[in-house]
């Protein structure tokens, strides 16, 4: 890779950056939103360095000097070293014919990602993701359980269904009709979908997911967001750790996927 399309690959990081967190939304297929200025600030940098880069090495161009070292007709460098230089425009061989400036063939790889952020952006974590790991373990509610909202049917994320499910000993959440929205994860052997989100702390490569297993209604197709209204599938004992994060569904309705993926939040109902 010679130095200017180095040069050139730095500006296209840069615009990539630019295009997924300055002029839309899909940052946040990789990132939370706190990111988003940082990703600007990184990708006004990288321009700017290849921009640099590319009018240093096209300065040089006229004047065929190079690097260091001696120069094309075998001069030496200032240490008593013949060491010339061929002109090739990429530092060239010295005089035993070996090349020290060169990058390696496979450094032309680096391009396939940088311009899929300009063309083809990464999706979403989803199903694959969320099948292949345990749903993550929520966090113990030390405070206790404020009463429930009379509303009905109740929004509720995953992760607040899941902690009174199996820590609120008033087991309010059992008589309870809830609507919650997530997207479609098959269950292994059939049995039952999950309802899925995914949660980052930081980006896609920290995600953990939160999942509740549904009953009582045909899986829509993987990845699919829907709102799934119910009540509580029983399993175990109610308000303990024993019991099952289930639901019946009375409904399955689809919904729009939202432009944050990667946070448990209530759904949007009329």
């Amino acid at each position: 890779m010679r130095r200017f399309a180095q040069a050139v690959l730095l500006v296209l990081s840069g615009l990539g950056l630019l295009h997924a967190a300055l002029f839309t939304d899909l940052y946040l297929n990789l990132v939370k939103p706190g990111m988003r200025p940082l990703l600007i600030a990184s990708g006004a940098v990288l321009v700017a360095l290849g921009a640099w880069a590319a009018a240093e090495t096209w300065g040089r161009r006229p004047g065929g000097a190079r690097d260091g070292g001696g120069d094309a007709h075998g001069h030496g460098n200032g240490h008593g070293h013949g060491h010339g230089r061929r002109p090739d425009g990429d530092g060239g061989e010295d005089a035993h014919g070996h090349d020290h400036s060169r990058v390696p063939r496979v450094a032309w790889l680096l391009f396939l990602p940088v311009l899929s952020l300009l063309f083809y952006a990464p999706p979403a974590l989803g199903s694959y993701t969320a099948s292949r790991e345990p749903a993550r373990a929520v966090a113990v509610e030390e405070d206790g359980f404020d009463p429930l909202p009379a509303t009905s049917p109740l929004p509720i994320t995953l992760t607040d269904f899941t902690q009174r499910v199996q820590q609120d000993r008033s087991r309010a959440v059992g008589k309870r009709t809830v609507v919650m929205t997530g997207f479609v994860t098959p269950a292994p052997g059939g049995h039952g979908w999950y309802l899925t989100r995914i949660i980052v702390n930081c980006c896609a490569a920290d995600a953990s997911s939160v999942k509740v297993l549904v009953h009582g209604a045909a899986a829509p197709k993987a990845d699919t967001w829907v709102n799934v209204t119910g009540t509580w599938h029983p399993g175990g004992t109610l308000g303990t750790a024993s019991a099952a994060v289930a639901l019946d569904a009375r409904s399955v309705a689809k919904a729009p996927k939202p432009s944050n993926a990667y946070m448990d939040a209530l759904p949007l109902t009329s």
